[in-house]
């Protein structure tokens, strides 16, 4: 009786905070291992030029994609980039994921993760501290807040650089922020990625990736130098004007896609585009 009355003079003494820590929340520290099972046409080599399918982009962000060059990639300058924190996960990625813990209160100060390509590091601050102003200094990973929502880790990232929503030249502005839901199942981890864009997307962006659980996994260091791989003029700036690029129709063309369907936009992405489509085709 004595110990049970201790342990409920101790919890009644406790600030709120600490016990909501206490109370919710899982444990996403490991090495986690992707599964590849889902956006493979964002892997490896990348998506098809032009392909702007599933994405609420506007004329702004459609205009810049289709400007876009490939060529960006032998300009030293850009062979290091990193994917951004809101692109990361597409990798391929795997994970490191391990927890700062304030000595004398135990709580979680922050959480880490390291994805494998480009050895990136992401800091989630749990402590409570506000964002920076939106004048404050921008980075591939942005600033990262969060908080628990039962077993879910809510993240809310601001101050973002300027990255990518589709590695074909869709742009992502640096006014972006990015909401995601680390989820654990056992020894699967689903992240839930929400992109709001009021530059380029007329609607927010969702996406899912996953990982499992991987004991074993060492990550290894990703060393990157930039050189001349590729002779270009002094000052070039890959790109196309508008109106010149050659391959705006071959991904419509190779899936047999109406041109206007490969575009994007928000209109595209629901069942009720379907009807659209088929009123274009028994006008033609």
């Amino acid at each position: 009786m004595l110990g049970g009355w201790l342990v409920a003079a101790v919890l009644s003494a406790a600030s709120p905070a600490v016990l909501a820590q206490d109370l919710v929340g899982v444990d996403l520290s490991g090495t986690w291992g992707q599964l590849m099972h889902e956006d493979r046409a964002e892997r490896g080599a990348g998506p098809d030029f032009a392909d702007y399918t599933g994405l609420p982009i506007n004329d702004a962000a459609r205009l810049r994609a289709e400007s876009w060059d490939a060529a960006k990639w032998t300009v030293p300058e850009h062979q290091c980039e990193p994917h951004p924190a809101d692109y990361a996960p597409h990798g391929p990625a795997n994970l490191r994921m391990w927890s700062d813990v304030d000595v004398a209160s135990q709580q979680v100060v922050a959480w880490h993760m390291t994805h494998s390509w480009m050895v990136t590091t992401r800091t989630i601050w749990m402590d409570g501290r506000p964002h920076p102003p939106p004048e404050a200094r921008h980075t591939w990973m942005g600033f990262s807040t969060g908080h628990w929502e039962g077993d879910t880790l809510v993240v809310k990232t601001t101050h973002l650089k300027e990255g990518w929503i589709r590695r074909n030249g869709v742009p992502r502005s640096d006014r972006a922020t990015l909401t995601e839901y680390f989820i654990r199942h056992g020894d699967y981890l689903t992240l839930v990625s929400v992109v709001e864009d009021p530059a380029y997307l007329t609607e927010p962006l969702m996406r899912t990736w996953n990982w499992v659980l991987n004991l074993g996994y060492q990550m290894a260091p990703y060393p990157c130098s930039a050189r001349v791989e590729t002779e270009r003029p002094k000052g070039f700036v890959a790109h196309w004007l508008p109106g010149t690029n050659p391959q705006l129709k071959e991904f419509a063309s190779k899936r047999k896609l109406p041109a206007d369907a490969s575009r994007g936009g928000a209109a595209t992405m629901y069942p009720d585009y379907e009807l659209e489509l088929q009123k274009a085709g028994a006008k033609q």
